[in-house]
């Protein structure tokens, strides 16, 4: 199948227009800065087959922020984990150690839920 009949998520199949594209300009978040970001540490086991998991949410910014600071708190914790869709997902219970780094790097308005 060629680029030009791919669907795209608008519902767009295709166009006779030779310059069109599916592209469309999206405007990146700006990060705000590490003290007044508003971070919330949760445990949670929901849908994760009775597996626990650390869930930090309520971060503002970019997607490579994100994906940045998720890194750093699971090269700290020393476990697995992922950051999407503005949550950072750390493997087992780690909110004592997540919340004492976050707090050791600025981010002051970080909490347990």
């Amino acid at each position: 199948m060629s680029k030009k009949n791919k669907p795209d998520t608008r519902g767009y199949v295709f166009s006779t227009d030779p310059g069109f594209s599916f592209e469309e300009e999206k405007e990146q978040p700006v990060t705000i800065i590490t003290s007044q970001q508003p971070l919330k540490i949760i445990l949670d086991t929901r849908h994760r087959a009775g597996k626990a998991v650390t869930l930090i949410t309520g971060f503002v910014g970019s997607a490579p922020d994100l994906e940045a600071l998720g890194k750093k708190l699971r090269n700290f914790c020393g476990t697995g984990g992922s950051a999407k869709d503005g949550e950072i997902i750390i493997q087992g219970d780690q909110r004592d150690r997540v919340l004492q780094w976050l707090q050791k790097n600025d981010y002051k308005k970080a909490r347990k839920v």
